[in-house]
């Protein structure tokens, strides 16, 4: 993918703005690829600096400009200490170029104080006057609209499974009779929205860090928390489903990090709501998503993800979700 952009990464305009001298051919390794974007690590050959060129291939959130939504928000992000440092933007190129980090994916099992940590000092990062992040009026209904769009994609599919599209229907239904509209005391932060295990870099020596900026937000910190602990996000880089206990010790250690920098005194009242909202969210994706792999011609596919989309629209999975996540009160 990469050798179609080689003449642009060997010229002024790119190399000018990150200090190195035109017609410097850079050497460039495939350090991963999401379902919107190809990042690849390359060397400054001047500071001997481990940097990241980011390229996007859509936009989840249909902006026009999805790389200067991102480079715009690891600007506000990076004094957290927490995010990528950003060089570089290439609007027209849809591409930036960022700081490496070094870091494993998280573990569950091991690493949830240091998750909270990371949150709590992102959460409590100023954000900036001149911020162009996206605040919607009603995060939770927002997230559920969202969800009804992209469940639609699948609903009118002629290859949709009824008995798929049936609970669907019905975690859509229940789901909708949450207060997603309901005014909130919460204060407002900027949000990842997108944070399963792989986007933590995490290093038992030294700071850990939060990457993959993608889809942020400013709303309040539940919404982020909620995602971070539903199954349909613990579930899509591990087999991880955390226990009751598991999210409310998470919870407490996040407020413990916060340590008085934000109110944290609606976080118990917040929380379920996003965490039920989030597993409609996850659901809808992956019918949305499933539909476009099974599309002939898909620029970007990863057999692991398909492998989890299918697991994730298995009727037993939907009906667990149903049960257990929204008929009942799974933090109660």
């Amino acid at each position: 993918m990469i050798t179609k952009y080689l003449p642009l990464l060997r010229s002024g305009e790119f190399l000018s703005p990150l200090g190195i001298p035109a017609g410097t051919e850079l050497e460039f390794s495939v350090l991963g690829q999401g379902e919107y974007n190809l990042n690849y690590c390359f060397t400054h050959p001047v500071t001997g600096k481990n940097l990241v060129l980011r390229i996007n291939t859509g936009s989840q959130m249909h902006l026009a400009d999805q790389i200067s939504y991102e480079f715009a928000a690891l600007k506000g992000l990076f004094p957290s200490g927490r995010t990528p440092e950003p060089l570089a933007c290439y609007p027209q190129q849809g591409m930036l170029v960022m700081a490496y980090l070094p870091g494993r994916a998280l573990h569950y099992e091991t690493d949830m104080k240091t998750a909270a940590a990371i949150l709590a000092d992102i959460h409590s990062t100023t954000i900036p006057a001149d911020s162009r992040l996206i605040r919607p009026d009603a995060p939770a209904r927002a997230i559920y609209e969202e969800c009804l769009e992209m469940v639609q994609h699948y609903y009118d599919w002629e290859k949709a499974d009824p008995e798929v599209c049936a609970l669907l229907r019905t975690l859509v239904e229940e789901i909708g009779r949450l207060p997603l509209s309901e005014p909130s005391d919460a204060p407002v932060c900027m949000v990842n929205t997108e944070l399963n295990s792989g986007n933590f870099l995490i290093n038992e020596e030294g700071k850990s860090y939060l990457v993959d900026w993608e889809k942020p937000l400013i709303s309040e910190p539940a919404q982020d928390l909620g995602h971070f602990l539903a199954p349909t996000t613990t579930f899509w880089k591990t087999d991880v489903i955390l226990k009751p206990q598991q999210v409310k010790d998470f919870a407490a250690d996040y407020i413990a990090a916060v340590d008085g920098r934000m109110d944290c005194s609606t976080l118990s009242q917040r929380l379920p709501l996003y965490f039920t909202v989030t597993c409609l969210r996850g659901v809808t994706w992956c019918a949305m998503a499933y539909r476009e792999y099974c599309q002939p011609g898909r620029q970007l596919r990863n057999e692991d993800t398909f492998r989890k989309l299918k697991a994730y629209l298995e009727p037993a999975f939907l009906h667990n979700l149903l049960e257990n996540y929204v008929r009942k009160d799974f933090l109660a």
